[in-house]
């Protein structure tokens, strides 16, 4: 497999899982940027739009799916009998985004969740057909450490289920 980077003139605005997966291996940003993991974490099946402008703040937006199946690996234990998708996996997701638009728009660095506050007014069960995910970024930092901050939601069939404030994500070069 042949390491690619994309520039920014190169980025795209939306992509599907294969790319996902090409990130989750290094290849799709390059050596040095931050990756997404690999499943069974990645938390979402493609990234429907990504911008660097708009959103409620202008400074940026991601908006992410999953097709949700009854055989995901979390029903089968969380919990037995009663299939729910935990709280913190959809968190997770949101984070994933987060640390994913850094690298998009061209920052380097090991991404790394620095905390949030999530309110959870749902749940997703394995009835649950497919969950999106958005996040629109309040600030970006980027100095010697650079720093992502954004809000975000979590969506169960249309019905928002989860929604987060002040997610940070930092991006690390001595890691």
């Amino acid at each position: 497999m042949t390491e690619t980077h994309q520039r920014p003139a190169d980025r795209l605005h939306s992509y599907s899982y294969e790319q996902l997966l090409e990130s989750g291996h290094g290849t799709l940003f390059g050596k040095g940027y931050a990756q997404l993991p690999l499943p069974p974490m990645l938390m979402f099946d493609r990234i429907t739009e990504i911008h660097d402008e708009g959103g409620p703040y202008n400074k940026g937006y991601v908006r992410a799916e999953l097709d949700v199946n009854p055989d995901l690996w979390f029903f089968k234990c969380h919990f037995e009998g009663d299939p729910v998708m935990p709280g913190c996996l959809g968190l997770d997701a949101l984070w994933q985004m987060t640390g994913f638009f850094l690298c998009w728009s061209g920052s380097p660095g090991a991404g790394r969740a620095l905390g949030g506050d999530i309110k959870f007014t749902g749940q997703i069960t394995n009835d649950v057909k497919r969950v999106e995910y958005g996040i629109d970024l309040k600030r970006v930092m980027r100095a010697r450490l650079v720093l992502g901050i954004a809000d975000g939601w979590v969506k169960a069939d249309g019905e928002t289920v989860y929604e987060a404030h002040g997610l940070r994500v930092g991006l690390f070069t001595d890691v």
